[in-house]
């Protein structure tokens, strides 16, 4: 599930062409200013920021999974770990809860609000604990090809024509398993149960945190049903018990032996289009088939935040502003491939004919939901570990979907508890 998006930004700079509008008339010209990010970022970022703004950004970029452990420590002691930092959507529980970040709803305007949509899974008891730069959201990616030589023209938008159309296709001997579905005890099997627990109209929690999956008329139940079906019919490689969706996507998927993953990460189109895939010009999103044929997603964006113990706030307000802006964001996009989280940039990229699959992923990205909308819990690893665990053992045979839903339920009370 991880950062794919942000790791398709190419490690040696690309000229962003021309300074965003100045919005701030150069009111903090000669602060300075601390940024941390997840490498890599283009070099001429500080540069043309402070060519706008007058503001100096020195740019700290660090490996992902390396950011969270270094905010953590720096917050904990009290000391600033950067002016800016990166937040990820699963961290707003734990952040929120220590209350380390500056709420940002008094300093980003109403008409952003509503263009980064996705702002909203960052809002944590009504208060804005960062702005989303780089949107990553869930559809569903097909090999057109494959669904043309099975004769299928239209694209599902329900589950039951998914299934249908993954049973002409391996009938034709195109593919021996036409769906990708993870479902090792990892992360992207988590995320998976998720997107058809939403698919199903529904979702994992009530407003308390009591689990909803339990029942077996209950989304998450049927969610899980539908695995186990998938898997017995022939639709999903057994191996897929012991294959994270990094390997399905690039072992199977992008070598033409699936034609759909359930759940499919936008940020995958360019390169598995690319001149040196063995799918080139194959491969499109569709918006997430559902139970009822109305699209449902949720969103697993990164955000920019101001730590509350930063001593230049109004400066760093500026920067957030300048990144997320509609210009800036044009260019990102063009530059490195990082996907907008502002709708109306998808809308005018895919205007201009530059938004691969623009038109399913504009209409996906209106229909954005938070997983979790009273704010990520801070119990969610030991979740998603329970999750994970649970979907791999009903898959292996050793546990009925009753008894995994009832486990994830439990290990999710005691993660509470604790």
């Amino acid at each position: 599930m991880r950062k794919f998006i942000l790791l398709m930004a190419a490690s040696t700079a690309l000229a962003i062409a021309g300074p965003a509008q100045s919005q701030d008339k150069k009111t903090f010209a000669g602060q300075t200013i601390t940024v941390l990010m997840p490498s890599p970022q283009a070099s001429n970022i500080a540069a043309d920021f402070e060519a706008e703004t007058g503001i100096h950004v020195n740019m700290q970029t660090l490996a992902w999974d390396d950011i969270r452990p270094k905010l953590v420590t720096a917050l904990i002691a009290g000391t600033t770990p950067a002016d800016v930092t990166e937040i990820d959507w699963s961290w707003t529980g734990q952040f929120s809860a220590a209350d380390w970040y500056l709420p940002l709803n008094d300093s980003i305007d109403a008409e952003t609000l509503k263009d980064v949509g996705v702002s909203s899974i960052f809002t944590v008891d009504g208060k804005l604990l960062g702005i989303p730069y780089s949107n990553d959201f869930r559809v569903m990616l097909v090999n057109k090809k494959h669904f043309n030589d099975a004769g299928v023209a239209e694209m599902p938008t329900t589950l039951d024509g998914l299934v249908a159309a993954a049973k002409k296709i391996k009938q034709k001997g195109i593919v021996n398993y036409p769906i990708g579905l993870p479902l090792s005890p990892t992360e992207g099997a988590s995320t998976s149960w998720y997107l058809l627990t939403k698919a199903f109209g529904g979702d994992l929690f009530d407003a308390n945190f009591e689990p909803l999956f339990t029942k077996p008329d209950s989304a998450g139940y049927k969610a899980l049903e539908f695995e186990l079906m998938l898997l017995k019919e022939g639709l999903v490689d057994p191996a897929s018990t012991n294959l994270k969706d990094s390997q399905i996507n690039d072992g199977q998927f992008a070598q033409g032996l699936t034609s759909i993953m359930i759940s499919g990460e936008p940020g995958r189109l360019g390169q598995i289009n690319g001149p040196q895939s063995k799918v080139a010009g194959q491969i499109e999103a569709i918006t997430v088939a559902t139970s009822s044929g109305k699209t449902r997603s949720f969103g697993l964006p990164e955000a920019l935040g101001i730590p509350k113990v930063s001593q230049n706030k109004e400066a760093a307000v500026e920067f957030i502003k300048w990144f997320t802006g509609k210009k800036f964001q044009t260019q990102n996009y063009v530059a490195n491939g990082i996907l907008p989280t502002r709708t109306s940039v998808l809308s005018e990229l895919n205007d201009g004919g530059k938004l691969r699959s623009g038109g399913a992923l504009v209409a996906q990205s209106k229909t954005i939901e938070a997983l979790f909308p009273q704010g990520t819990p801070t119990w969610y690893p030991q979740f998603s570990s329970a999750v994970n665990t649970a979907i791999n053992s009903a898959a292996k045979g050793q546990m009925t979907v009753e008894q995994a839903v009832q486990s994830i339920a439990e290990a999710t009370m005691q993660a509470k508890a604790q």
